[in-house]
């Protein structure tokens, strides 16, 4: 490979960020030169580095490391392959975890092609989508499950339509913002709660006629909701933990758990496996693939979850905007075109 550049977004530190420029490296037998054309902002995860707002000693802790890369939703086109590589050559359009980047260097293992049927700014939403898949799997979401979806970001309006598409019925979505809320019923929604003009445990339990429901999805990411959305799931339901919770939540584990045999599920993105087995099948290439063809067979619609739209460098604008009211924003695209 002759000598080359990529520019990347960088966090430099707590609320600083910086695009910085560095010297690629030649790609290995097996890795894949890929040239960036869009990347989708995972706003949850992105504001809690930029912000550097989590527990010392915890997971977070261990993950944003500063200088920190943001970014795992990219899409983009191979440029170079190496000696080794048989699946994708010059041209194809792929899907990788690649970061906010002019290139990225990824395995081959790890790339997926994207359908000609399915746009840049459809396939941009793999990785959520993947995640959210394996978590609506792991819930066991079935035909006619009264489902409640705590926090409606990309995750959480990602959780309501894949748990419709599973049959659930009704799926009932919660969050402070009505902007969220109407985008929800666009995702299959049934009903919608507003938790900061409605008390969400009485009108569950009205909705469901007292049975409570059988799956609550948690995707607020606010430890403090925990102990609340608990009580929306019936005995013997589930709670399942898509969210990546920012600190400890404190529990009465006989009264909320034991006694009325609840489930907690955690369903972190990395679940899914890396090797297919008979057990559980679903990589997150297969999960991804399933996400390609739903929108290249037009079984599912995401155009409203995109409402930002700019271009790769006004990121410290961007950062800063969604930092100041994530509420005004959902799919936010960087174009790197």
């Amino acid at each position: 490979m002759l000598s080359m550049k990529s520019r990347y977004i960088v966090f430099k530190e707590p609320f600083k960020v910086s695009i910085e420029e560095e010297e690629l490296r030649d790609i290995g037998p097996h890795e894949v030169l890929v040239k960036t054309r869009c990347t989708l902002i995972s706003t949850g995860t992105e504001l809690t580095a930029y912000s550097g707002q989590f527990p010392e000693a915890s997971r977070w802790a261990d993950y944003v490391k500063y200088p920190f890369r943001p970014g795992y939703c990219n899409v983009g086109e191979v440029v170079e392959v190496g000696s080794h590589v048989k699946e994708f050559e010059v041209g194809d359009r792929v899907a990788s975890l690649g970061g906010h980047a002019e290139y990225v260097i990824v395995p081959e293992r790890e790339l997926i092609k994207i359908p000609d049927e399915v746009s840049d700014e459809e396939a941009v939403f793999h990785t959520i989508a993947a995640g959210v898949m394996n978590s609506v799997r792991l819930a066991s979401v079935s035909l006619g499950d009264f489902v409640v979806v705590a926090g409606l970001g990309l995750l959480g309006q990602m959780a309501v339509m894949f748990s419709r598409l599973c049959g659930a019925f009704p799926v009932v979505a919660v969050d402070l913002a009505d902007f969220r809320l109407k985008l929800a019923e666009k995702s299959g929604a049934v009903f919608t709660i507003n938790a900061g003009r409605e008390v969400v445990y009485e009108k569950v339990r009205e909705l469901s006629e007292g049975r409570m429901a059988d799956v609550v999805f948690e995707v607020t990411g606010n430890p403090s909701v925990i102990p609340e959305a608990i009580k929306l799931v019936r005995k013997l339901g589930k709670l399942i933990i898509l969210s990546s919770p920012r600190g400890p939540s404190t529990l009465d584990f006989h009264d909320e758990i034991n006694a009325p045999s609840r489930i907690i599920i955690g369903t972190h993105f990395t679940s899914q496996p890396e090797v297919e087995t008979l057990h559980f099948p679903w990589t997150r290439r297969r999960n991804t693939e399933l996400f390609f063809n739903l929108l290249k067979f037009k079984v599912i619609d995401i155009s409203h979850l995109v409402t930002h739209r700019f271009k790769w460098y006004e990121v410290e604008k961007v950062y800063s905007e969604l930092w100041r009211d994530r509420t005004r924003f959902l799919g936010v695209i960087l174009y790197f075109r």
